[in-house]
């Protein structure tokens, strides 16, 4: 069962990344550069500090703060623990398909996936009774986490399981902010 879907996966991601045109090569490049979210991010925290009383604010961002160093550490210790090669360093694909980052640390299950998605639910679910608009925010880790496959350094099972990991994290550390923090502030619900 597990060699059906791992063959699935590699399958999957050579079609996937194989439909690739260069003319997109800079999107994509860009897309799956952190950096490049920076504006996000800020404007991220503008919104909370706008929708927020100062005080809550703070909190609702060090919740924020605190679940990115979890997803990173959960990241990095399953990484190192699975140790699947990426893509783009494994010999038996890497020939077939197209690859515009090379990363050497593993791949399962993607970081930028799970930081995306994480950080992504748990904004939709401080925002969404106070910002209409917050379930766009799904855009940037749709982006973001399809660009792995993209630049060749994910398979799609990487993506998937980075996804499901980042949005229950997000929901644990809102469960959290519910249960612990709001009470400390005073607050009945956030």
């Amino acid at each position: 069962m597990l060699e059906k879907i791992l063959q699935w996966d590699r399958d999957a991601f050579i079609y996937l990344n194989n439909l690739g045109i260069e003319d997109y090569d800079l999107f994509w490049s860009t897309v799956t550069n952190i950096s490049s979210w920076i504006p996000l991010f800020v404007f991220f925290f503008v919104i909370i500090f706008l929708k927020y009383p100062k005080k809550e604010a703070i909190y609702v961002t060090l919740t924020v703060v605190a679940l990115v160093f979890f997803i990173t550490f959960a990241t990095d210790v399953t990484k190192g623990y699975v140790a699947r090669l990426r893509p783009n360093n494994n010999e038996e694909i890497n020939t077939l398909i197209r690859i515009l980052k090379s990363p050497t640390s593993y791949s399962f299950f993607s970081g930028h996936a799970a930081s995306s998605f994480s950080i992504t639910t748990l904004m939709v679910l401080f925002l969404r009774k106070r910002f209409t608009w917050s379930w766009a925010f799904y855009i940037w880790p749709l982006l973001f986490a399809s660009s792995r496959i993209y630049v060749g350094v994910h398979y799609p099972v990487d993506i998937l399981v980075g996804a499901s990991v980042g949005v229950l994290s997000a929901f644990l550390f809102y469960g959290l902010y519910v249960r612990l923090i709001a009470p400390y502030l005073g607050l009945s619900h956030p």
